[in-house]
């Protein structure tokens, strides 16, 4: 995975892709790093039940 660091209207984003080429990286700011991270254990628990690809 690769990250990048940018700015969107004066405000830091964070960029996660696949790889160097990923054409629709999942990009956020600070609010929602935030409400990611204070919701970890849930996301991490609808990963789990939805998960198929056996990883």
């Amino acid at each position: 995975m690769v990250t990048k660091i940018g700015e969107y209207k004066g405000h830091q984003i964070i960029s996660l892709m696949k790889d160097e080429n990923d054409a629709h990286p999942f990009t956020f700011g600070l609010t929602k790093a935030k409400l990611i991270l204070e919701n970890l254990d849930e996301i991490k628990s609808f990963v789990k039940a939805n998960d198929n690809s056996g990883k």
